[in-house]
Formats: C-alpha cells, sequence, structure tokens
C-alpha cells in the first residue's frame, strides 16, 4: 500500500496581474466587445485642443463618459458642439491607459432633434449677426440703371436662362458678365468666392447677382458657408442674392445688398421695366413742375414788392438826396483834413524851434571839460588807494618774516617729525629704534632714536 505524502498543496495557483496587463485587457475587452456603437446623451465640459481635437464628456441624469473627437473627424462636422447640447455619437469604446479611463474614440456626432446642417445653419446664423454683417447700414445701394450686371452662377442651370431671359426682355441693350460656378457640391464655395473676388478686382460691372435654382438643405449648402457670406460682406460692388425658391433662405440671403425670393425675382430687381421706368421719369417731371411753380410765384411775389419800393417809384428824387450827401460828406472831410494839416504844421514849428535854439557843440564841449576833470579825480583816487594797499602789504610781510619758523631755527631750534610726518612734541611719542627726521635751518637730517629720557 502506497503512502500519500503529508505536504500535498491543494489550493490553486495565484496570477499576479501588473496594473499595465490588467489595463490592456480591460481595454482588448471594451474595444472587441463595443466596436461602432451608437450613444446618446448631453455634452458637457467641452473644449477644443490647440492641436483642433475635441474633448467632452457625454452625460445623462445617473451616468457619464468622457468622449473624444481627432481633428480629422471634427473637421468633417458641419456644425460646432457646445455644452447642453443633445447629441448622438457613434464610436468605439476604449481605455486610455494613463489614467485607467475609458472613453469613447467618436468618429460621428449628429444632433437630436435637429439636422447637423440646420444646427450649423442657426449657428452661424448667430454668429454672423452679432458681427454685424447683417446689418442693414452696411448694405450698398443698388444703381438705378446698370450699365453692366455680373451674374454667378452655374452656366447650365435653369436660373442663368430665366435671368437672361428677362434682362433680354427687360432692357436689350443690358451688358450681362456670367462667371460660370458650381452651385453645389464639394468646390462649389470656394467657386463663388473665387468669382465675387474677380469681380471685385476687375471692376467689370456695376451690380451683381448670384442665384441658383431650388432644392434641399443640402442641395443649398454651399450658399451656407461661412467663406461666401465674408466675401459677400467684403464686395465693394452691390450683391442681389436670388437663390432657391421664395421660401428658402440661406446666409448668402442675410449678407447680401437685396435679397430676391428667385433668380428671375433677382433680375427684375435689378433691372426695372420701362414702365418704371417712364413712371420714374414722370414723378421727377412732375416734382420739377412743382417746384418751378413755387419758384416762379415766389420771385412774382418778389418783383411786386420791389416795384412798389420808393426807390423805384422816386429814383431821380433819391438820387438828388445822395447827390447832397455825398457833397456834404466831402465837405465835411475837407474841413477836417485842412484842420489837421494846421495842427500838424503848428506843431512842426514849435518843435523847429526848440531845435534851434539847443547848443549841441557847446553842450559836447562842456560835457568834455567836465569828463576830463572826472577822469583826473578817479587816477588820483586810484594811486592813493594803490599806495595805501602797497604799504599796509609791505607791513604785513615784516610781521610775516619776523614770526616765521625759519628765523627760529635760524638760533639753532630744529623741527623734529616721526615716520608719519607728525610733530613729535615729547619723547613718549616715539619708541626706541624709530626713525625720525630733523628739520634744520639749512637741510634736514634723519636719525634713529638710540635713547630717550622722558620729563615732565
Amino acid at each position: 500500500m502506497s503512502q500519500i505524502p503529508l505536504n500535498l498543496n491543494l489550493a490553486p495557483e495565484r496570477k499576479i496581474w501588473s496594473v499595465s496587463e490588467l489595463t490592456g485587457r480591460i481595454r482588448d475587452l471594451l474595444e472587441g466587445q463595443f466596436r461602432d456603437i451608437w450613444v446618446e446623451g448631453e455634452i458637457s465640459n467641452f473644449r477644443v485642443a490647440q492641436s483642433g481635437h475635441l474633448y467632452f464628456t457625454l452625460k445623462d441624469a445617473r451616468a457619464q463618459a468622457r468622449c473624444v473627437c481627432f481633428r480629422n473627424q471634427a473637421r468633417l462636422l458641419k456644425f460646432r458642439p457646445a455644452d447642453g447640447l443633445h447629441i448622438t455619437v457613434r464610436g468605439t469604446v476604449g481605455v486610455y491607459e494613463q489614467r485607467g479611463e475609458y472613453q469613447i474614440y467618436v468618429e460621428h456626432i449628429e444632433p437630436v432633434g435637429l439636422g447637423a446642417l440646420q444646427l450649423a445653419f442657426e449657428q452661424l446664423k448667430k454668429r454672423l449677426a452679432e458681427e454685424g454683417l447683417f446689418d442693414p447700414a452696411r448694405k450698398k445701394p443698388l444703381p438705378l440703371l446698370p450699365r453692366r450686371i455680373g451674374i454667378v452662377t452655374s452656366p447650365t442651370g435653369a436660373a442663368v436662362r430665366d435671368i437672361l431671359r428677362i434682362l433680354r426682355r427687360r432692357f436689350p441693350n443690358a451688358h450681362a458678365i456670367l462667371y460660370p460656378v458650381r452651385v453645389q457640391g464639394e468646390g462649389a464655395a470656394e467657386e463663388i468666392v473665387e468669382a465675387l473676388r474677380y469681380f471685385n478686382r476687375a471692376m467689370l460691372v456695376d451690380v451683381l447677382i448670384l442665384a441658383r435654382g431650388g432644392g434641399s438643405l443640402e442641395d443649398l449648402w454651399a450658399f451656407n458657408e461661412e467663406v461666401v457670406a465674408r466675401a459677400m460682406a467684403a464686395s465693394e460692388i452691390p450683391i442681389v442674392s436670388g437663390v432657391g425658391h421664395e421660401t428658402d433662405f440661406t446666409i448668402a440671403d442675410f449678407v447680401a445688398d437685396v435679397r430676391a425670393p428667385t433668380p428671375s425675382a433677382a433680375a427684375e430687381i435689378v433691372v426695372r421695366t420701362r414702365q418704371e421706368f417712364e413712371k420714374h421719369i414722370a414723378e421727377h417731371e412732375r416734382r420739377l413742375a412743382q417746384q418751378m411753380r413755387i419758384l416762379l410765384h415766389e420771385r412774382r411775389d418778389r418783383l411786386r414788392d420791389l416795384a412798389t419800393h420808393p426807390a423805384f417809384r422816386r429814383p431821380e428824387e433819391l438820387l438828388r438826396q445822395y447827390r447832397q450827401e455825398v457833397d456834404e460828406l466831402a465837405a465835411r472831410l475837407a474841413q477836417t483834413l485842412q484842420s489837421r494839416m494846421e495842427l500838424a504844421r503848428r506843431r512842426y514849428t514849435v518843435a523847429a524851434t526848440r531845435l534851434g535854439s539847443f547848443d549841441l557843440r557847446g553842450r559836447l564841449r562842456a560835457f568834455g571839460v567836465t569828463l576830463e576833470q572826472r577822469v583826473a579825480e578817479l587816477r588820483v583816487r586810484i594811486e592813493r588807494a594803490l599806495l595805501e594797499k602797497r604799504r599796509r602789504m609791505e607791513s604785513l610781510s615784516l610781521k610775516l618774516e619776523e614770526r616765521s619758523p625759519l628765523r627760529i631755527l635760524e638760533r639753532g631750534f630744529a623741527i623734529v617729525t616721526d615716520a608719519a610726518g607728525n610733530v613729535v612734541r615729547a619723547a613718549a611719542q616715539v619708541a626706541l629704534g624709530d626713525t625720525i627726521a630733523v628739520q634744520l635751518a639749512r637741510g634736514k637730517l634723519a636719525a634713529e632714536v638710540k635713547k630717550k629720557e622722558e620729563g615732565k
């Protein structure tokens, strides 16, 4: 009979995961299980990174999930996501391993309850309105009778045929220039912008018609692009928009200087009928005739007032009075001039008499004598002052010489200084071995202190 070992271990073997391994396994499970799913919720914490990627949180009443929409998918969106917007996203669930959080990698976004194109239309309309692009004050007036008309539309559509037919019927001599563009699909907006810029660079026309026939919102979307709206706002040439049917509205209609409900109506707005011109001319003729009647009536009243004026009834009498007034004024002027001449003559005579009695040479001689006397007196005073100063200086020199230290040195005294140049007055100021200098009356000695005796 075999023996059973007593150290048998029946516990299962433990599997220890690293955080990276566990997170990677969860990522694989989520990406395999939740691929190409649709999730509905409300946007919060929306943020656009500098790279162009979109980051936001999708939430409902009980939970939330982080979402990221990379730039390549975000640039295909027709509308701009924002906080509070209820949307449906399509994408794949994955794990952001650095934070250990699951998130949805979004590939497509649709607004709930409102189409993406309609939402984009409303967002752009609101933003451009806030910038003032729809302001009536910036809209340009249309010319009364344009000589050249620019048309921006498809060369094969019904819109261009309707426009040309109405222009020929209303004004056969109208000169139309067509710039053919695509009016829907990829690249249509860029072609429309280039057409508007071409006409503004060349300035070949007086007015522009931007038109296309009716269609769905998707078909008309080129006229809702922001680049088209800004090109229209920057145009120096007035623009009439005739896009779609009467019930269709595009961003171009709001930016245009005049909005027409259809392409045909745009042509009718640009070129009026002959009857309208005749009515316009007749109205101006009526106003001109009325103004002429008013002017003639005013001039007739003025002439009547002038005819009854005394100047026209008694012209000879008025002329005689005016002549007499002129004669009196002339006589008064002559008398005034004569009086002023007499006064000036008397003043001149008095001045000449005073000048004749004034002996200028005598005055100059007397002034010369006085000047010589003053110079002589000044010279004497200066000499006396100099003599006094010289005597005082000699006296001070004698006193200085008597009190000079050199005179003391001549009597056998000396001046002793230490190495620093200080005068030594007591033996305590120096020590044995110090070098001292001895100033004599004539010459100077250097000595070393060998012995010293300090007195009281």
